[in-house]
């Protein structure tokens, strides 16, 4: 592992997030040490996402609401995403989607298969994000969810896996979270599909 330290750490904003201007130093590639930099690193907390699936019908859960990120997008702010949520006091990553699964969606979802771990943007943020896909039943499922007093608004859509993919691949779905867990979930599909269908 290679050296790093902190030399000053300030607080700069604490409110949803926190922003912290950090003065640092490092080892570098060639040898030695560099001299000190300052970055802004913005802590989020860590989250997880899934992307439930129903093997029986071949549809995939998504949800679509406001992102203050994509203000600017000439297509709009509402993105297509899969549900998601921030970690809360000790909790696992299966109780965070489980949780936000029933509040974004009415889904209850089941067999939870982990398909990746990553940071969204560790150039400045410290979120790390557990990917999941789950199995769950998508009759009845649909309309508008959310916790009101979070500011929550999401509408659910539930789509064959064929149509999630044409959305991914037309740029429709311009997020990590749900490009990672489409991409991987478009290579695994027919093997999680019969094993699920087996049980």
């Amino acid at each position: 592992i290679r050296y790093w330290s902190i030399i000053k750490e300030k607080i700069l904003y604490r409110g949803f997030f926190k922003l912290s201007r950090v003065e640092l130093k490092h080892e570098l590639f060639a040898g030695g040490e560099g001299g000190p930099i300052i970055r802004e690193l913005l802590d989020r907390g860590h989250a997880a996402a899934v992307l439930p699936y129903d093997p029986v019908r071949d549809e995939v859960v998504l949800i679509e609401q406001f992102r203050i990120g994509a203000i600017d997008d000439p297509t709009g702010p509402w993105l297509t995403e899969v549900i998601a949520g921030v970690y809360e006091g000790g909790e696992s990553a299966e109780e965070v989607i489980t949780r936000e699964a029933v509040e974004e969606a009415g889904c209850i979802i089941t067999d939870l298969t982990q398909i990746h771990k990553f940071y969204s943007t560790p150039g400045g943020s410290s979120e790390m994000i557990d990917v999941y896909l789950a199995r769950t039943d998508t009759s009845g499922l649909g309309g508008i969810h959310g916790i009101e007093e979070e500011g929550e608004d999401i509408r659910v859509q539930v789509v064959s896996s064929e149509t999630a993919f044409a959305w991914l691949d037309n740029g429709r779905i311009d997020s990590s979270m749900p490009i990672i867990a489409l991409q991987w979930f478009r290579l695994n599909r027919d093997e999680i599909r019969r094993r699920w269908l087996e049980k």
